[in-house]
């Protein structure tokens, strides 16, 4: 069945992300019946010749609306608007959706690292809620919160930032947001003149680039090695560009490699961020998930007292991406652009949400429940790599990461972007290193989320990972695992 174009009214004046006016649009177009549930949406490349936009911002609007539950995603078929949307938020389907066969396999899917919902702590969660909704401030409150986020959740995470992490934490200094991308749009919001430059680790995080895309500053790519981030390439990308104004990296776990940053090169960079007076963005996605090993401390927590460092962190990779919550810590003055920035976009965030996330951290239900979720997620990131191993051989190749929640698989004797194709066709979904380019060729490689899947299902997906391999030869470049 051919795609037809979608055309989509999408307000592009509207301050925030780009993708995030997209996935607007498209809500806006479901509740008025325009896309019925059912319906197939065109591709990621399609939609974005469509609308004039990079293919990533369309991808990430799709994500949005996935995690969401406007959107399900079928591997080899595509994307569609979901089915069992509550009745009273769409009109009537004026034209039936065409039905579409089932795909022969069952659906799975290599996510880009993301938990296992089904591990919440929903009990606790929801206990912990519903006394938040029943607190006498929430129930009398006649005015908007703080635009930095409650003030208990600040005042635990800064102790927790502390304790755990070694990060001197003032909850003054700390602003609650809507999951890390919206600090992360904050972020190069405060610290970034439009047209200024941010140089990012490539391959990296698309959606990160999409924030600072939409901050109004330009992107440039520095390679990523064995060691994370190439700091002797940012030097020289300095000496070319002096409108390098700040720098994002992932030095726990590189996103999507997964190679954490040694010690001598954190202090290389540290030592040339403050020469060069740059800002450093450091995402610190899933901090918690460390399974081998001494933890590594973040640059938030040695750097220089006057170098300018925003920490960036996330609780919904600890919990749920459905948990929109994320953080931000930074030197007061750029707290406050943030906070200005945000009044802009969100008045407040989710206050009995964060006030319940308090209460898990101060009671230790969130401690526990990491705890737990390390054993499983080491568990089955055991039985990934033997799987690997076991099925694939040497035609890839991949070192077992100390940590996180993927696994980031290279191809010795095929091209990834065919076979992600075949994958998918047999019903595994894949996402392969072209996901994760910016401007250099794409590493032939697959970042495998493998957390949100059960034993049987990182079996089956292995066997069909194995079984989809197209084989022969071709040219590609050697890419740290």
């Amino acid at each position: 069945m051919a795609r037809d174009p979608l055309a989509l009214d999408i307000d592009r004046g509207g301050g925030g992300p780009l993708f995030l006016a997209i996935a607007a649009a498209i809500v806006g177009d479901i509740t008025r019946g325009r896309l019925v549930p059912g319906q197939r949406l065109p591709g990621t490349r399609a939609l974005a010749r469509e609308l004039g936009v990079h293919r990533n911002t369309v991808d990430a609007a799709y994500q949005e609306l996935l995690t969401q539950g406007w959107l399900r995603a079928q591997p080899a078929r595509g994307t569609f608007v979901a089915e069992d949307l509550p009745q009273a938020m769409v009109s009537p389907p004026p034209v039936p959706a065409a039905p579409e066969p089932e795909p022969h396999s069952p659906a799975l899917a290599f996510t880009d690292g993301a938990p296992d919902p089904r591990l919440v702590p929903d009990k606790a969660l929801a206990r912990a809620f519903r006394r938040a909704l029943l607190a006498p401030a929430f129930r009398s409150g006649s005015d908007y919160g703080d635009l930095r986020g409650t003030p208990a959740l600040r005042r635990t995470l800064a102790a927790y930032l502390a304790s755990d992490r070694g990060v001197v934490a003032d909850p003054a200094r700390l602003l609650i947001a809507r999951g890390s991308q919206m600090a992360l749009f904050l972020a190069a919001r405060a610290v970034l003149v439009p047209g200024e430059t941010i140089a990012v680790e490539a391959p990296g995080y698309p959606l990160a680039w999409e924030a600072f895309r939409a901050a109004g500053a330009t992107i440039r790519g520095v390679p990523v090695d064995a060691g994370g981030l190439q700091v002797e390439a940012l030097e020289t990308a300095l000496a070319r560009d002096p409108g390098i104004r700040a720098v994002y990296v992932t030095p726990h776990h590189q996103y999507p490699t997964t190679v954490t940053m040694g010690a001598a090169r954190r202090l290389q960079l540290l030592e040339l961020a403050q020469r060069h007076r740059l800002t450093l963005i450091e995402d610190d996605y899933d901090h918690e998930y460390r399974f081998e090993g001494r933890p590594v401390l973040p640059l938030a927590a040695r750097a220089p007292a006057d170098l300018p460092l925003i920490y960036i962190g996330s609780l919904s990779k600890l919990l749920s991406p459905g948990i929109r919550l994320g953080y931000a810590l930074a030197p007061e003055p750029v707290l406050a652009r943030m906070a200005a920035a945000r009044a802009a976009i969100d008045r407040q965030g989710d206050t009995p949400l964060e006030a319940a996330l308090a209460e898990l951290i101060r009671d230790g239900d969130l401690g526990r429940h990491a705890r737990k979720a390390r054993r499983i997620y080491r568990a089955r990131r055991d039985l990934l790599a033997e799987a690997l191993t076991r099925r694939l051989g040497d035609r890839v190749h991949f070192d077992l990461p100390a940590g996180g929640l993927a696994l980031w698989l290279c191809s010795r004797g095929a091209p990834a972007e065919p076979w992600a194709e075949r994958a998918g066709r047999d019903g595994l979904a894949l996402l392969p290193g072209t996901r994760f380019t910016l401007d250099a060729p794409a590493p032939q490689a697959f970042r495998l989320g493998y957390a949100a899947l059960e034993e049987a299902q990182i079996a089956r997906a292995v066997e069909i990972l194995a079984r989809s391999w197209p084989g022969g030869s071709s040219k590609h470049r050697d890419f740290p695992s």
